[in-house]
């Protein structure tokens, strides 16, 4: 295959930034079509159950609509006719509802693989007693059905009860789906058709390699430009489904082979990708953003390594616990280390850090956006720690601001 047309990392980076939609206006109030718009250019939320800033599937619709209300989120997930619906989409993800019959096939590996869940090869009993409790019930936690019940359990958490293994295969398989999560953030499982729309219910299954070919094209549009490895990263694709759809998509035009500086892998550019000379962004961009969340990608496209530290024991972080990077303009000019004293209504700024070549207005901006972030996070102060070689201007920065 011929590489075509080159493109610079500059240029690479400002079609990825326009493709996630960082080129789009914020509204003032940002609305459900203000959400629509959003989505359609992120095309997963990724769901994490870290809260110690914010959810991850909240904070990647904050960096692009700005402070908006939550609720936007819990409406088009719970509420009929859904926009989106939690499944294996990237990991544990919202994906656009009508998405559901091309994870069919998804959806079928797993139920043929019953027999790898332990479980459910112990208790096969367990699958339609369970399937018979919910349809009765309604939406329910592994939790509920196991109160009162003979099903041996050690404690919650990784150690999971028999009942919660099987309804996590039965939600794997699609035989139950996610009506919504609890205060306690547990999942809700219900009958897929009291969840999913009829039109995606009952549309016909798309074969294998139609389904791939979508899936890809969605990731195509989402990135931007990308290797192969990106594209098929963000749906989470098997190399064998890849590498077909790539070859579709490339034959019928809707994808260009291109060279981008600096890369030494073949890149792929959307046909529809726009290309603008500037792009104005300000975001705090969550550990879970798609921008970020392929490291590598990130490498190459921003000159920027991150890795995220929650796992890595405490003296062995070099940035912090819970880090977001900064963007401005085009680049990633900084880092922060965050968290939300919710009961001290106060946004923590354990360390900040300056990328090589931040522009000197790094602190100003980032106060700016710390602002908005704690307003919408319902917090009434910040306060800058002392660790990192932005942290002492970005604390004059802070107290400089007017809304802080």
């Amino acid at each position: 295959m011929t590489a075509g047309p080159s493109l610079s990392r500059a240029q690479a980076r400002r079609v990825a930034l326009v493709a996630q939609g960082f080129r789009d206006p914020r509204h003032t109030v940002p609305t459900m079509r203000t959400f629509d718009r959003t989505l359609s250019r992120t095309a997963v939320l990724q769901i994490d159950s870290v809260n110690v800033l914010a959810r991850a599937h909240y904070m990647p619709l904050f960096s692009r609509m700005g402070p908006y209300d939550v609720d936007l989120l819990r409406r088009a997930s719970e509420q009929q006719p859904r926009r989106i619906v939690e499944y294996w989409a990237h990991v544990a993800a919202f994906m656009p509802v009508e998405l559901w019959p091309h994870m069919r096939h998804r959806m079928r590996a797993y139920e043929a693989r019953g027999h790898e869940w332990e479980a459910v090869r112990h208790k096969p009993e367990l699958v339609d007693s369970l399937l018979a409790e919910v349809a009765g019930r309604g939406p329910s936690t592994p939790r509920d059905l196991d109160e009162g019940l003979p099903r041996a359990k050690v404690h919650w958490g990784w150690n999971w009860s028999d009942t919660k293994k099987v309804m996590e295969y039965l939600f794997a398989s699609g035989r139950l789906a996610v009506a919504g999560r609890n205060s306690a953030f547990e999942r809700l499982y219900d009958l897929p058709e009291n969840v999913i729309p009829r039109e995606h219910l009952d549309a016909p299954e798309p074969t294998v390699e139609e389904a791939s070919v979508e899936l890809l094209r969605r990731a195509a549009v989402a990135h931007g430009v990308g290797t192969e490895f990106d594209l098929r990263d963000y749906f989470r694709m098997r190399p064998e489904l890849t590498r077909p759809a790539l070859a579709t998509l490339v034959e019928s035009g809707e994808l260009l082979p291109v060279r981008i500086e600096g890369w030494h892998r073949q890149a792929y550019l959307h046909r529809d990708a726009a290309l603008p000379r500037r792009v104005r962004a300000r975001a705090l961009l969550s550990p879970f953003d798609p921008v970020v969340w392929e490291r590598e990608r990130t490498e190459r496209l921003f000159d920027f390594h991150y890795r995220i530290e929650i796992y890595v024991p405490e003296h062995k972080r070099v940035h912090g616990y819970y880090v977001l990077p900064f963007l401005l303009g085009d680049r990633i000019v900084g880092r922060v280390d965050l968290k939300a004293d919710r009961r001290a209504r106060t946004l923590l700024v354990h360390g900040a850090f300056a990328e090589p070549a931040a522009p000197e207005d790094t602190a100003a901006e980032l106060a700016a956006e710390l602002r908005d972030l704690a307003d919408w996070l319902r917090l009434d102060d910040i306060v800058v720690g002392t660790r990192g070689d932005l942290a002492a201007e970005l604390a004059v920065a802070v107290k400089a601001d007017p809304g802080a």
